[in-house]
């Protein structure tokens, strides 16, 4: 299971006049790369609070009372604001209910698109240098480690460094010429448009303009076979700019035509193969003399790969595997060292400790963790990188409440006092005494061993194992890694390339005519088309993990299904991770992979999406489902009776058992625990108590789950 992000015991509070609103309370989720998780509920259930925390935009009156999101090997809740910018939006990206709620009404649709995408590029290239150096720099401690052979493993490593520099040159110079000619061949696209308006120009400069531009076009392996036809369509343009100086006469004979060649010459060069320059840039460096321009890319991709094995990837992957290996070996060693200091540390935690001595401790036990985590490693392992911050903040928070428990309680009856004082008097009293905000310490305990628990569980797994290693396969892995990063030191994101793209995005969601409406404002366009728009933006930087909350529910149905639809080829073609918001179970019946559905802050069954629609188990659940509408049920639908509790005074037991037909004594007493069905599905419901009486699901569900299941068997035997 590839986990791209972990949603541990997390627990979340709003400040208000009232008291504390406890929104979400406890919850656990894991989401997989390339998967879609759908959390469901109704308003207030908590869905929305959840998908804010992981982008770290929650409420300025928010408290977060606990737990963890992991991501990338960094702990979300505990990240800098400046951190959280290089994550938000590049590697996560959220489509919110309402898209005029992220976009600007008095700016063109086309800036709003194309400003994440300058403002991040720059970013991204300065931290890819800086993550590169550090890599290569560490890849090469262990090949030295590993092999005794200093001079050679140095020799390697330079040796790698300077061919993906000169590799890099080589890109960055296609990728300008490249920007160039596709920046002239929108520009074109966009003067023929305001030709065919007559709108006023300065045709001319504008004509003499493209003729300066052709000649900038000069990179050896983008115009190989084309300078001299770029050099006389330079020429053309020059004739045509003193036939042609007033846009007004529209679009002419001559204006035509060279706009018609230009067209055809620019696709033709930008549509070429792209050389690999990864391999041409080790050949390059052995061969500076070398003239590869005029050979076909298949061709020069394989020759050069070729050249690159026998003279130095085959060597420097033997060499790299040892030090791979050292790396991992060393990490293991320390893992199942640190197992019994783990284990005392449980009872240490258990009993009563000082904070000073507290922290230290936790400071000597993380260094210990940390020695465990094997830094050549390329997907991070979130707990082991974020044990040291779970700990300290499960000790600071222990202290806190040590410390302010008391003082709450006394404000608490302090007030309480004062209020039935009042009231004793006669006095009108429009005032209520604000709930104490207290924790049971021992309950704070728990979570500090819980942390110590699971990062001891992860490295036991990591232990069992470790025979069944691929270190060949983790340095591909790791030069793959080295390569991105390298290739993102180059990719320079220019105005012109950042409209190119921005169309092309446009297109891509949908949008009809997306040159003409790139110049367009919000307003021209339908909810539907802001939609698109809002998810072409959350796409522009290319992000790992998509939040989409309530993306389709200001949209009419019709809308709805283009826009899930959208959602659903854009993750399978991206390869997208999808956390997808909504109080519609049916909107997710063909999205989901895992559905979590949520009640009063907690998850109150989870499962896969057949577990959830085939064998819903919480009466809560049977709720939504009874009722959801759907074309083959003729009899009427199920609403939920009653409404959701007060969350500043949450109830006792179980938070749907005032609106429970089937709630026993035991729901209003205590909270149920997540009940185990399968593998992949729990629910939270004393109903799959042993001792519980049997409840049979409510008949309209068990009537359309034989109707899909019909449907389903129908469209595999046909």
């Amino acid at each position: 299971m590839d986990k791209i992000l972990e949603v541990k015991n997390l627990k979340i509070s709003f400040r208000t006049s009232s008291g504390n609103v406890k929104a979400v309370r406890d919850i656990s989720f894991d989401l997989e790369r390339g998967k879609t998780v759908a959390i469901v509920g109704e308003s207030g259930s908590g869905k929305s609070v959840t998908s804010k925390a992981i982008l770290g935009i929650l409420a300025g009156n928010s408290i977060v009372e606990g737990g963890e999101i992991l991501y990338d090997g960094k702990d979300l809740l505990k990240i800098s604001e400046e951190d959280m910018c290089k994550i938000r939006g590049d590697k996560v990206s959220m489509i919110f209910q309402d898209p005029l709620s992220s976009l600007n009404p008095i700016v063109k649709i086309g800036k709003q698109i194309t400003e994440a995408m300058l403002l991040k590029n720059k970013t991204s290239r300065k931290e890819a240098k800086a993550e590169f150096n550090a890599l290569l720099k560490l890849l090469q401690q262990h090949m030295v480690a590993a092999s005794g052979d200093e001079a050679r493993a140095k020799e390697l490593c330079d040796t790698f460094d300077k061919f993906c520099i000169e590799s890099n040159k080589l890109e960055n110079s296609y990728n300008t010429a490249h920007s160039t000619a596709f920046g002239m061949l929108e520009s074109i696209e966009d003067v023929s448009f305001r030709l065919s308006k007559k709108q006023k120009m300065d045709l001319k400069a504008t004509l003499k303009g493209y003729a300066k531009k052709l000649k900038e076009i000069k990179d050896p392996f983008l115009t190989a076979g084309y300078a001299e036809k770029l050099g006389k369509l330079a020429e053309e343009f020059t004739k045509v700019a003193a036939e042609n100086n007033k846009a007004e006469n529209g679009m002419t004979a001559s204006l035509e035509k060279v706009f018609g060649d230009a067209k055809a010459l620019l696709e033709e060069l930008t549509a070429q193969e792209r050389p690999d320059f990864f391999r041409v840039g080790f050949y390059m460096l052995k061969n500076p003399d070398a003239k590869l321009y005029d050979m076909n890319v298949a061709e020069l991709n394989a020759m050069t790969l070729k050249f690159l094995d026998e003279n130095f990837m085959k060597e420097f992957i033997a060499l790299e595997s040892e030090g791979v290996e050292h790396s991992y070996q060393e990490a293991l060693e320390k893992k199942e060292e640190v197992l019994s200091t783990l284990e005392e540390a449980k009872t240490y935690f258990a009993g009563t400790f000082e904070k000073k001595e507290a922290l230290a401790y936790a400071k000597t036990l993380a260094d210990k963790v940390e020695a465990g985590i094997d830094r050549l490693e390329i997907n991070k392992d979130s707990v082991a990188y974020t044990f040291r911050s779970s700990l300290n903040n499960g000790i600071e928070k222990y202290f806190f409440y040590k410390k302010n428990n008391p003082k709450e309680e006394a404000r608490y009856e302090r007030q309480s006092k004062k209020r039935e004082a009042l009231i004793a008097r006669g006095k009108t009293v429009d005032w209520k005494v604000i709930p104490k905000v207290v924790f049971d310490l021992e309950d704070l305990k728990k979570d500090i061993l819980k942390v110590i628990t699971v990062m001891k569980a992860r490295y036991e797994a990591n232990i069992a194992v470790a025979d069944q290693v691929d270190y060949n396969a983790r340095s591909i892995e790791i030069i793959d890694s080295l390569k991105d990063k390298a290739s993102k030191v180059v990719y320079k994101v220019t105005p012109a390339m950042a409209k190119e793209k921005a169309i092309k995005l446009m297109e891509e969601v949908g949008i009809a005519e997306p040159r003409m409406r790139y110049n367009q404002y919000p307003f021209e366009f339908s909810g539907g088309m802001r939609q698109r728009i809002v998810i072409a933006i959350a796409l522009s930087a290319d992000p790992e993990i998509l939040i989409c909350d309530e993306p389709t529910t200001a949209l009419d149905v019709t809308i709805q299904a283009q826009i899930l639809e959208l959602i659903n080829r854009l993750k399978a073609e991206r390869n997208l991770s999808v956390i997808f918001i909504t109080h519609d179970l049916g909107v997710v019946a063909n999205m989901a992979d895992d559905i979590a559905v949520m009640y009063a802050g907690k998850i109150v069954e989870y499962g896969t999406a057949d577990d959830i629609f085939y064998d819903p188990r919480h009466p809560y659940t049977w709720a939504l489902l009874s009722s959801m509408p759907d074309l083959d049920t003729k009899e009427k639908l199920d609403a939920i009776p009653g409404t959701p509790p007060n969350m500043i005074y949450p109830p006792v037991g179980d938070a749907f058992a005032a609106r429970n037909k089937y709630a026993m004594q035991i729901d209003f007493e205590e909270q149920p625990p997540m009940f185990e069905i399968s593998e992949t599905h729990k629910a939270a419901t004393w109903l799959l108590h042993p001792d519980a009486p049997k409840v049979e699901m409510p008949k309209i569900i068990t009537d359309r789950i034989q109707r899909m299941k019909q449907k389903a068997g129908g469209a595999q035997n046909g």
